[in-house]
């Protein structure tokens, strides 16, 4: 089977999104199948086993002209007036022209006959989405790849961000729902969530979960992790949605129940972060607790969750979520221990299981004090083999299982 990928970058440091796509176009090549990438990365990328094209932004028209005219207008006045033509127009003047110049690559292609067209994106761009409802030729073939929530103003509580024109981007993604033969989700929950919004995802949907790879060579562990304590993980952004409050007071709480664990335990908070002059004050008083307000390379980052004792996933405070976090696969695939902090419904909760017993809403410090010492203690025990060992998951988000879904589209 060949299979024609459509995405906005596949610059797999540049965002989860981005090394989303990545692993799904990797295991699709590992899987057998024929693929070629078209990507608007802006960059001469090129992935192992795939043949990839950059796609050149258009410059000679009128929408790459009125965005560089708006950009300098901005720059000069300090006046933004992106929401007002959003509100107009649905979308800005560079959406128009990226999504333009990416239709126009792909009339280009003529070589390669598709049996499958996807279309991936990242955060809420959706613009190889928009590209293909301009090219009908391949809508009987074409897979739309839906991997959040759009537009922002169906995302679950407490994201209540309604953005501009929403009427037209809500118009743009029923016309996607529409016209797509198949629409793919990376978990059953988001699938059922945007079918209870767009009715036709839930006659086309399938679900492809965020896939695990391994790229490049291990690296140099950072100075400030020791291998020797038990070391707890959140590897990821911090966003505002996400507060770490409940993690860390569960924490703060299990050092004070535990006094000989003070000297070998430590909490290790990696990546960007809205609560900087929070965390900051937090480490004041708790030297246990290590906060990196960067983000890491992939290689680095997934290096470290395959060293530490436990690896974290933290959600946001709500009633679901339906999202499967990216980094979810790579978690599984380091085969540590997870401490989920998420809501009862989520799908990574589904995934692991309702007897999954490291647990805990995420604002339950006494919970995730409780989850913490348990798995300290097994870890005292016998920290060679404190592993979470679950082949089914692994199956899962494996290339194998992406073949299984694919061929029996």
């Amino acid at each position: 089977m060949k299979i024609l990928i459509a995405v906005d970058s596949i610059n797999i440091n540049d965002s989860s999104g981005s090394k989303a796509n990545v692993a799904l176009i990797t295991n699709l090549a590992k899987a057998g199948f024929e693929v070629k990438v078209y990507h608007y990365t802006q960059k001469n990328i090129q992935l192992q086993g795939v043949a990839c094209v950059s796609i050149p932004e258009k410059k000679r028209n009128v929408m790459f002209v009125l965005s560089r005219m708006q950009r300098i207008f901005t720059r000069k006045t300090g006046i933004h007036v992106h929401q007002f033509l959003e509100k107009v127009f649905g979308f800005s003047f560079t959406f128009f022209n990226d999504t333009n110049s990416i239709v126009n690559a792909l009339k280009k292609e003529v070589s390669f006959a598709p049996d499958l067209v996807l279309t991936l994106s990242k955060a809420a761009s959706f613009r190889p989405h928009y590209a293909l409802l301009k090219l009908p030729k391949w809508h009987q073939k074409w897979m739309a790849y839906v991997h959040d929530p759009y537009p922002f103003h169906y995302y679950p509580r407490p994201y209540n961000w309604v953005e501009p024109g929403y009427e037209k981007k809500e118009l743009f993604f029923r016309k996607v729902s529409e016209k797509a033969a198949y629409s793919a989700f990376p978990s059953q929950l988001l699938k059922e969530w945007m079918g209870s919004y767009f009715s036709n995802f839930l006659k086309t949907g399938i679900v492809i979960p965020h896939q695990s790879i391994k790229l490049g060579e291990p690296k140099i562990l950072p100075e400030y992790f020791d291998s020797a304590k038990f070391s707890l993980l959140h590897a990821g952004n911090l966003m505002a949605e996400r507060p770490p409050i409940g993690l860390i007071e569960g924490f703060k709480l299990f050092l004070e129940k535990n006094i000989e664990a003070k000297q070998q335990t430590q909490l290790l908070l990696i990546g960007p972060s809205d609560f900087k002059e929070l965390l900051k004050n937090f480490q004041k008083s708790t030297e246990q607790l290590t906060v990196i307000n960067k983000s890491l390379s992939f290689q680095d980052a997934y290096f470290l969750q395959t060293q530490v004792s436990v690896n974290i996933i933290l959600e946001s405070k709500s009633e679901i979520s339906p999202f499967l976090p990216g980094k979810f696969p790579h978690c599984v695939t380091a085969n540590k221990p997870i401490l989920l902090l998420c809501p009862y419904y989520s799908e990574s909760k589904r995934l692991l299981g309702a007897d999954y017993p490291y647990w805990a809403e995420v604002d339950d410090k006494e919970s995730i004090c409780s989850i913490i010492e348990k798995m300290y203690k097994q870890w005292l025990l016998d920290s060679d083999n404190f592993k979470l060992n679950r082949d089914d998951l692994t199956h899962y988000v494996s290339e194998k299982h992406l073949k299984e879904i694919i061929d029996n589209l």
